[in-house]
C-alpha cells in the first residue's frame, strides 16, 4: 500500500513532479518477485488501494469511513495491470519479452485509467499524466495525445528504470525505450504545431474567499458584488463567478437578477455566475452557469452534467443513502443538465462553460472545443477542503484541459486556487491562492486551429486496447497449437490376473 501511495507526491500541493518517473518502480520490482499470480493480484489490489487513498486523501471530510471500501472497490482495477507485470517482467525476461513489457504494461496501467475514468467510479482525478501539468514538453505530448499519452510516457519510463535495476540482459532495451521516450518528447516539442495566436480576451476573475455562515450565500454575493464594482475602468470582456457563488434561482429572486445586470452595465462586461439553486420552472435542484448582461440574463444557462458522486448525489441512494449519516454526502441528489452549451460575448467570442469537476473529463473540454468554444470557462468551489491538496490539484487539470484543446482556461473558484492557463498550458499571470479575496483581470491569449487530440480524441487509449487484444489473442493461440501438438499420454501396463 506504501508502495502505490508513492506517487501521490507527484501531484500537487507536493508536486514532485520529477517523481513520477521513478515512483512506480517500488511497486513494480514488488510485483515482478510475486511467487504468484495469486500474490501479484493481491499487492496490485493493495497498491492500487493505497494510491486511491494519498491521492484522494482529502476527501475524508466528505466521505469518512466511506473512503476506505471506495478504495477497495477502485484498488481491483489495477489487479490486471499486476498480473501483466509479474508475467512480462518476472524472473529473467529475454529481450524480446523486455520489450514487449515496454509496450504493454503502461497500456495495462492506461486501462486502468481509463476503466476509472468513467463518472459511476469517481470520474478520472489523479490520472498519472495530470502531475504533469506543469512541464511543457509534457503539455506538448498532451496536445497530441491528451493525458492518456502523457501517462503512457510516465509508465513506460517506470519500466524502463524497472529493467535497468533489477534485469542485467534487459538493459539494451531499458536504454533504447527510454532514448524513443525522450525521441518522441523532442519531435513533438519541436514540430507539432503550436496553436496560432488570434486576440485576447480580457477576464476579470472574482474570488470573494472563504464566507460562511447561516446566511452565507446572501454574504458571498455582497463580498462579490463589491469586488465586482471595483472593475469598473478596468475594461474586461468577460466577469466569471466561481462555483454555487448565487444561492437562489434568478427568476425566483428578480432583485438579484437586477443587481447582476447592474453590475454588468457598471463594469462593461457580462457576468458569468453560477446558480445552485432550486429552479422555479422544473423540479430539483440544479447548479447552472448563468450569462447575465446589462439587461438581465441573456437566456444563455448550462447546467451541470456530471454529478460528483456523494458530494451532489448518492449512487444508489436507496442502498447507500446511509452515507449521509457519516459525512458531508448530499441529502438530496441534484439534476443532471441535457447537454453542453456555448455562449456568445459581445465581441463574437464563444465561451464553453464547465462546473465544478468536470474540468476533469478531457472528453468534455474537447467536444467543447470543437464545437467552436473560444474559451473554456470552470467555476470551482473547493471550499469544503480549503487546507488541503484539493484546490491545487484541481487548479492544476485545468493546464492540461488547455494544451490538450489549444483554447485558454478560466479556472475561477470561490476561495482558490483561482488560475487562467494558455493555448499552450502554459499559466498566465498569477494565481489567486486560498487566502486572497479579490478580483483580479488577465490576458487571456486566443488561439485558432485544432490539436490533433481534439482531431482524433483518445486514441492512445484505442491503440492500448488493440495492443492488449492483440497480445491476449497470440498467447490464446499459442496455447491451442501446444495443446494440440503435445503428445498423448501412454496407455498405463495392463495388469492381469492368474488363477
Amino acid at each position: 500500500m506504501a508502495a502505490g501511495a508513492l506517487p501521490c507526491l507527484a501531484f500537487p500541493a507536493p508536486a514532485l513532479w520529477w517523481l513520477a518517473y521513478v515512483a512506480l518502480v517500488p511497486w513494480m520490482l514488488l510485483l515482478r518477485t510475486a511467487p504468484t499470480g495469486r500474490r501479484a493480484a493481491l499487492e496490485g489490489w493493495l497498491g492500487g488501494a493505497g494510491f486511491i487513498v494519498a491521492v484522494h486523501h482529502w476527501l475524508l471530510p466528505s466521505l469518512h469511513v466511506f473512503l476506505v471500501p471506495l478504495a477497495a472497490l477502485l484498488g481491483l482495477l489495477w489487479t490486471p495491470w499486476a498480473l501483466l507485470v509479474r508475467e512480462l517482467l518476472g524472473g529473467a525476461p529475454r529481450p524480446g519479452r523486455a520489450a514487449a513489457a515496454l509496450l504493454l504494461v503502461p497500456a495495462g496501467w492506461l486501462l486502468s485509467e481509463l476503466v476509472r475514468s468513467w463518472q459511476g467510479l469517481g470520474g478520472p482525478w489523479g490520472l498519472l499524466g495530470a502531475s504533469q501539468w506543469q512541464v511543457q514538453p509534457a503539455l506538448r505530448l498532451a496536445s497530441l495525445g491528451g493525458v492518456w499519452l502523457v501517462s503512457l510516457l510516465v509508465v513506460a519510463v517506470n519500466c524502463a528504470v524497472v529493467l535497468l535495476v533489477a534485469v542485467p540482459g534487459a538493459r539494451a532495451a531499458a536504454v533504447a525505450s527510454l532514448a524513443g521516450c525522450a525521441v518522441l518528447t523532442g519531435v513533438v516539442w519541436q514540430w507539432l504545431p503550436r496553436p496560432e495566436a488570434s486576440g485576447t480576451l480580457r477576464v476579470a476573475v472574482v474570488q470573494p474567499g472563504l464566507v460562511g455562515g447561516a446566511d452565507s450565500a446572501e454574504r458571498r454575493f455582497a463580498v462579490e458584488e463589491r469586488l465586482t464594482s471595483q472593475l469598473a475602468g478596468t475594461h474586461p470582456d468577460l466577469v466569471v463567478w466561481g462555483e454555487s457563488s448565487v444561492g437562489a434561482d434568478l427568476a425566483a429572486r428578480p432583485d438579484l437578477a437586477r443587481r447582476l445586470a447592474e453590475l454588468s452595465s457598471r463594469v462593461g462586461a457580462p457576468l458569468l455566475v453560477n446558480v445552485d439553486a432550486r429552479r422555479s420552472d422544473r423540479p430539483g435542484i440544479y447548479k447552472s452557469s448563468v450569462l447575465v448582461g446589462p439587461q438581465g440574463p441573456t437566456g444563455d444557462r448550462y447546467d451541470k452534467m456530471r454529478l460528483v458522486p456523494f458530494g451532489e448525489y448518492i449512487p444508489a441512494r436507496s442502498v447507500l443513502g446511509w452515507a449521509t449519516s457519516v459525512g458531508k454526502a448530499a441529502g438530496e441528489d441534484r439534476r443532471r443538465g441535457e447537454g453542453p452549451v456555448l455562449m456568445d460575448l459581445p465581441g463574437g467570442v464563444r465561451i464553453g462553460p464547465l462546473v465544478c469537476f468536470e474540468s476533469a473529463f478531457p472528453d468534455m473540454s474537447r467536444h467543447l472545443a470543437d464545437d467552436g468554444a473560444g474559451v473554456l470557462v470552470a467555476q470551482s468551489s473547493t471550499s469544503t477542503f480549503q487546507h488541503s491538496w484539493a484546490p491545487a490539484q484541481h487548479a492544476s487539470l485545468a493546464a492540461l484541459r488547455a494544451a490538450e484543446t489549444g483554447r485558454p482556461v478560466v479556472h475561477a473558484t470561490l476561495t482558490g486556487v483561482s488560475a487562467v492557463f494558455g493555448p499552450s498550458g502554459e499559466r498566465i499571470g498569477e494565481a489567486l491562492p486560498t487566502s486572497a479575496s479579490t478580483a483580479s483581470v488577465y490576458e487571456a491569449p486566443l488561439a485558432r486551429g485544432t490539436t490533433p487530440f481534439v482531431r482524433f480524441g483518445n486514441w492512445p487509449g484505442g491503440a492500448c486496447l488493440a495492443a492488449l487484444a492483440l497480445y491476449y489473442a497470440a498467447r490464446g493461440a499459442r496455447a491451442v497449437r501446444f495443446t494440440r501438438s503435445a503428445p498423448a499420454p501412454s496407455a498405463p501396463p495392463a495388469r492381469t490376473v492368474r488363477g
